[in-house]
């Protein structure tokens, strides 16, 4: 304890003019990083109809439908619900740091009657006392008011914290909103490449139940083996068997797409009921540069955001070193004799206390706490860093994906288009009479499985396209959005 009074204003004068701040100050972790992703260059070669910006890339897929179910699910989603309930409860937990930092007051109003007992030591000596009344009240109103006075900053450490965990949930919320539109793009393009593969299925189905109708008549007239009449039996079940998966996956797929729009299983089933193609893939205006995703991707920043959090937590414990001060007020009036007495002179009632607490003999408890509040910033910090790393292999793995799966898409357009001229040469040999009917199925078989094979491929690069948008934490505006307040806290903060 302070020696003297004075000794004590002094350290009080002291901690407000300097406004001395404990704790480690805040600096942005710097991630050596490559200038341009491996991919880079083939993606920014490809030859695209459209290019998407990222603020708005799904509607480069120039797709109506598309655009319209992710309008719906940013707007009705419930992860997004979620997202945005945990942003309130962070504000709220940011307004209560800031209300800790001021004074505190309160009205309290008490009434009382009371009927004191005779049989009791303290009432025998009242009976005793003569013109003792056992009934009795008494009446008091208040105002308090206290102020902890923050002298070595632990409520400012406090405040930051909270600010940047409210800045995390900000940031964490847009995360969820690119992953939810991402979701919901990815989905409807796998829709429409299943309904593209079960309309080549049952094309196919047909092709091989009419060959084997023309191998069993000819099995019939004693023209074919049976062999092969059983090969063509057996092709057919084989195409018709794959049809009930893919409307299993075709279903699954649709029940999907409703719940990620926040509503019932089958409730845009009948919009989505008439084929249409899968979207065409568009380009990417711009990949930039891995420096530059840590300051677009939303989950890079939450990721930055909880460390800054972690950081100034440390501040708040080793606060506890050092003495707390708060000062308290009261002003007010009470009487034990009728009410018509409580604000006169007689029952006023004043008290000004200024206290001091300090944790002199538990500083062992206090280190074992700045050691556990270093222990969080290290895995804050590792878990930053391995966010990084972690985005720039989502992008790295997403571009290369993408430049694949067109390369893959090319190859079989180019094979669809040779078999597509084997048919009609066999077709017209069939005309000619060289041929049977049967060559010309099976080349007509052919031709749909080659299609069936770069429907899905246009799917997958459809698909890798959306996971790069993703990845390169596309769906906002990352310069002007109302939530990219957090790039100027991350810049305030670099500055500190």
């Amino acid at each position: 304890m302070l020696a003297h009074p004075r000794s004590l204003a002094l350290l009080l004068s002291v901690g407000v003019l300097t406004g001395c701040t404990v704790g480690p100050d805040y600096r942005r972790p710097e991630i050596a990083l490559s200038p341009t992703f491996i991919g880079q260059e083939g993606v920014d070669h490809r030859q695209v109809k459209h290019k998407a910006d990222l603020t708005i890339w799904w509607a480069a897929f120039d797709d109506p439908l598309l655009t319209h179910f992710v309008a719906l699910a940013l707007d009705q989603n419930l992860d997004i619900a979620q997202a945005a309930a945990r942003v309130a409860q962070s504000r709220a937990s940011l307004r209560y740091a800031d209300a800790a930092l001021l004074p505190a007051a309160n009205v309290s109003i008490t009434a009382a009657r009371g009927y004191q007992s005779v049989e009791t030591p303290l009432g025998q000596v009242l009976n005793a006392t003569p013109g003792f009344d056992r009934s009795g009240s008494s009446y008091e109103a208040n105002l308090n008011a206290s102020w902890e006075i923050d002298m070595f900053g632990g409520l400012r450490r406090g405040r930051e914290a909270a600010r940047a965990a409210y800045e995390a949930s900000e940031a964490g919320a847009v995360a969820t909103r690119l992953a939810v539109a991402a979701q919901t793009a990815d989905v409807y393009v796998t829709i429409r490449g299943l309904q593209a593969r079960i309309a080549i299925a049952r094309q196919q189905v047909e092709t091989r139940r009419q060959l084997f109708a023309m191998v069993r008549l000819q099995y019939g007239k004693g023209v074919a083996a049976e062999l092969q009449m059983n090969q063509a039996e057996g092709s057919l079940t084989q195409a018709e068997a794959q049809i009930p998966v893919l409307e299993a996956g075709l279903d699954s797929a649709m029940n999907a797409l409703d719940v990620l729009l926040g509503v019932q299983p089958g409730t845009y089933r009948t919009e989505l009921a008439s084929v249409a193609p899968v979207p065409v893939v568009p380009g990417l205006a711009e990949t930039g540069t891995p420096a530059e995703l840590i300051r677009r991707r939303p989950d890079l920043i939450a990721a930055e955001r909880r460390l800054a959090a972690a950081n100034a937590r440390i501040g708040v414990v080793v606060s506890e070193y050092y003495p707390k001060l708060s000062l308290a007020a009261l002003l007010g009036s009470a009487t034990a004799i009728a009410s018509g007495n409580l604000f006169t002179g007689a029952a006023s009632q004043a008290q000004g206390v200024l206290g001091l607490r300090w944790r002199l003999f538990d500083f062992g408890r206090v280190d074992a706490q700045i050691a556990a509040a270093r222990g969080q910033e290290a895995e804050a910090l590792a878990a930053y860093r391995l966010a990084v790393l972690r985005a720039t292999e989502d992008v790295e793995n997403a571009i290369e994906a993408l430049v694949k799966r067109e390369a893959q898409v090319g190859i079989l357009t180019r094979g669809e288009s040779s078999l597509a001229r084997a048919r009609e040469n066999s077709l017209a040999a069939y005309k000619g009479g060289v041929v049977s009917l049967i060559e010309v199925l099976d080349a007509d078989g052919k031709l749909l499985e080659a299609r069936d094979a770069k429907a899905q491929a246009e799917t997958e690069a459809a698909r890798a396209a959306i996971a790069s948008f993703r990845a390169l934490g596309g769906g906002w505006d990352a310069q002007h959005a109302s939530s990219n307040r957090l790039s100027s806290n991350l810049s305030t903060n670099d500055r500190r």
